[in-house]
């Protein structure tokens, strides 16, 4: 018998794949560059909203809802549901699931990408794609009014990560925010300071094998350090000597 090449094989099972994905999706392709995966296991996305424990006064952000599995779930449970996809199919099936329930008034749909969105209020945050994991727990730390909890699933790594402690290996500047208190939101006292910190954190980890006093010799970040040390004193009332020079705290 002829021998079947190996690449030919792989192309017919890859195609096999995707006939398969095309019926269970009902003609939907995703796309797994954006992070496009269905979670489809009904034990799963159960557990997901039991541990919320949402009330029926809560508003409820969902990013990346896809087909609409978990939405459902969330709208059976909550006040209401603001949902962002970034593909337009998908909230055509999302509106879809929903059309003609008795839950499709709970439902907000936020069509774009969530990174570039002005997130809502919220009381709840539930679903993350993982392409976006990083820049959104970013953004996550930094929403004002504080939210009450966020059920998220991380892959192993970026999960390590964001527990890390000083002096483990993947100790970074996402672990240093994750620790960061909370505080009551204040905006003229804490915007500024906020900010300041970030700056900090992020000039300290951009090389995290050199040192801080050759970091801090940098015109740039001594402009910086000058910047937000001078709103500090100027939201606490405090005088500036005439001969300030931030290069003299540094050293």
């Amino acid at each position: 018998m002829p021998k079947v090449k190996s690449g030919a094989v792989g192309h017919r099972c890859g195609r096999q794949e995707q006939y398969r994905q095309l019926r269970s999706t009902g003609g939907l392709m995703f796309n797994t560059g954006i992070g496009q995966r269905i979670l489809k296991n009904p034990l799963i996305v159960n557990s997901i909203v039991d541990k919320a424990a949402l009330r029926p006064t809560d508003v409820v952000l969902e990013v990346g809802p896809g087909t609409g599995n978990m939405t459902v779930k969330l709208l059976e449970k909550a006040k209401k549901v603001v949902a962002c996809e970034l593909d337009p199919r998908l909230v055509a099936e999302l509106h879809k699931k929903v059309q003609g329930t008795p839950v499709a008034s709970k439902l907000q749909v936020l069509v774009g990408d969530v990174l570039k969105t002005d997130l809502p209020f919220f009381d709840a945050l539930i679903n993350l794609p993982y392409q976006i994991s990083s820049p959104f727990v970013f953004k996550l730390l930094l929403h004002r009014p504080f939210f009450r909890c966020a059920i998220l699933r991380f892959q192993r790594e970026f999960a390590l990560r964001l527990a890390a402690k000083p002096g483990d290996k993947l100790y970074c500047r996402l672990s240093i925010h994750k620790h960061r208190p909370r505080w009551n939101p204040n905006l003229r006292i804490h915007h500024h300071p906020s900010i300041f910190r970030n700056g900090i954190v992020r000039i300290t980890f951009v090389r995290k094998n050199k040192t801080l006093s050759a970091a801090f010799k940098s015109s740039a970040v001594q402009q910086l350090l000058e910047k937000n040390y001078r709103i500090h004193c100027l939201v606490h009332n405090i005088i500036i000597p005439e001969d300030f020079s931030i290069a003299d705290k540094i050293h």
